[in-house]
């Protein structure tokens, strides 16, 4: 790896991790990633040498001008992510977009709109991309729907997205 240059700890489809790789489009920085792989072999993130960087075992981890900085899990969604979604995490998908379209509604104008992407925006990608994974209906929310098409569009979001990253695996890339 290259000295001084932003080193990203990330898995594929870590909705945490790729925030992360949005923010760092975004903001055009160079970085590398050491993918970590949380399913492999019982999951890497348990090895002793992840949990010197993160003993909390969980990725994204940003190395950067010397700085680590880890990211702990969302606090919404928890179970989103998991194989077998739960009949309480299909519930609690539903009830945060419902929440989160009443916002987006209220604040019409403030998203997605010219130059301007918004952390809301940074989060709403890897939540959308995560109920369509696990099957949600999105239909009703059209204003989700709206934004998250239109920031899909944006460059930081298609190089940042799952779909693309070095640990994708073959089946999954586009």
């Amino acid at each position: 790896m290259q000295a001084g240059k932003p080193v990203l700890y990330s898995y594929f489809r870590s909705s945490c991790s790729w925030r992360v790789r949005i923010a760092l489009a975004l903001k055009s920085i160079d970085h590398e990633i050491v993918p970590i792989n949380l399913v492999k072999d019982g999951g890497q993130q348990f090895s002793e040498e992840f949990q010197t960087l993160n003993p909390m075992k969980q990725v994204p981890i940003l190395k950067i001008d010397g700085i680590t900085i880890g990211q702990s899990n969302l606090s919404v969604l928890k179970q989103v992510g998991q194989e077998n979604q739960t009949p309480w995490a299909q519930r609690a998908i539903t009830s945060g977009f419902n929440a989160l379209e009443k916002i987006l509604q209220s604040t019409a104008g403030k998203y997605c709109v010219g130059d301007e992407v918004s952390m809301a925006d940074v989060c709403l990608v890897p939540q959308v991309a995560n109920a369509e994974r696990f099957k949600v209906d999105l239909s009703h929310y059209p204003t989700i729907s709206r934004i998250n098409k239109a920031l899909l569009a944006l460059e930081a979001f298609q190089v940042s997205h799952p779909c693309r990253q070095p640990d994708t695996p073959a089946e999954l890339r586009a």
